[in-house]
């Protein structure tokens, strides 16, 4: 037998996860398109209550078998779940899955609170899975850029970072307006970005001051409403005295669908991220250096594709048999900066 013929016969194809997904409206079906199209997974199986969504499913993934409950789902031989279900099922859920040892891909929010985040990272950590969650602005090229900028100190002491996301539609599903599903309104819906995009790059600091405002129509909401906030401002102080400011929002009369930007401010220079023309998908990056402007957007950076890349990410990590990263650990402290906008009790 030739040494060539031994190369080839000695190569290991890449392991394909097989894989459950539980929730299939808009965003579980991203997801899973994105996973089909890369093809680097089995999609195994298929849970969700509502009848159209399954028939949806299907039709991205017809050889999936589907099933009437997500006990059921579990019971299968599968690798990981893709959840992408109202919050109020998230801990639920995957520490279900986390138990049977099997990987868990979560929408965000991890949690509805810091208490269920933790609860959900320990189950983690516990059966030494991986476990991922779909902050998926993180991963636009443009972001990594910027990050990189941060992480490298290419813009001295970052001192203050300005962030905001509003979305001039907001959500069109009931369960976002009631608290003990959603647990909380725009801040908890779009604010998890940017508290995550904000921190890591800064090296997750501790915080010791967070300070809030949330609206309803208009109104401004005491602490602790029962409420859900359509307009809330967080400010957000670190132990190394860089200050984080967020705006969030839903149906603002913004004149664009969305206004999207996250900008750090250093001693030697600043660097943004921000949407282009109202855009969910389309995005810019920039470095700036008193009044000069340096672009740092590619021609080859993708628009819309980005949005998968989180759920590919952990894919790719679990075909690789990594297992739990401690790393996630900064979600909890995301989800306690949540709780101190919201008002609720440690």
């Amino acid at each position: 037998m030739s040494s060539a013929v031994k190369h080839v016969s000695s190569e290991i194809a890449p392991r394909r996860p097989r894989l459950g997904f539980v929730g299939l409206g808009w965003i579980g079906r991203s997801r899973m398109e994105s996973v089909m199209q890369a093809d680097v997974a089995e999609i195994c199986a298929l849970h969700d209550v509502t009848a159209a969504m399954v028939n949806e499913g299907q039709k991205l993934a017809p050889d999936a078998a589907v099933f009437s409950s997500f006990d059921e789902l579990l019971d299968q031989d599968l690798d990981g779940v893709v959840i992408a279900t109202p919050n109020c099922f998230h801990a639920e859920q995957a520490i279900a899955a986390l138990k049977r040892g099997m990987a868990v891909f979560c929408q965000k929010p991890l949690g509805r609170n810091a208490a269920e985040t933790r609860s959900i990272v320990e189950a983690a950590r516990k059966n030494e899975s991986l476990l991922g969650v779909d902050l998926t602005y993180r991963h636009i090229p443009a972001m990594q850029r910027v990050r990189s900028l941060v992480e490298t100190g290419a813009l001295g002491k970052v001192f203050a970072v300005d962030a905001k996301f509003h979305n001039a539609y907001g959500p069109d599903k009931p369960w976002f307006y009631d608290l003990a599903l959603s647990g909380g309104g725009c801040v908890l819906d779009l604010g998890v970005h940017l508290i995550d995009l904000a921190l890591e790059p800064l090296r997750s600091p501790a915080v010791t001051r967070v300070e809030a405002a949330l609206f309803s129509k208009g109104r401004l909401l005491p602490q602790g409403s029962r409420d859900i906030e359509d307009y809330g401002v967080a400010t957000i102080e670190t132990a190394d005295h860089t200050v984080i400011t967020i705006g969030c929002s839903w149906n603002l009369h913004a004149g664009r669908p969305a206004d999207i930007e996250i900008s750090f401010y250093g001693t030697e220079g600043g660097a943004s991220l921000r949407n282009v023309d109202g855009s969910f998908y389309d995005f810019a990056g920039e470095r700036f250096n008193r009044t000069e402007i340096e672009t740092l957007t590619s021609a080859e950076d993708s628009q819309w594709k980005w949005a998968g890349l989180a759920t590919l990410d952990w894919v790719r990590k679990l075909a690789a048999n990594e297992p739990f990263d401690p790393a996630i650990d900064r979600l909890i402290t995301v989800a306690e900066i949540m709780d101190n906008i919201y008002g609720h009790e440690a």
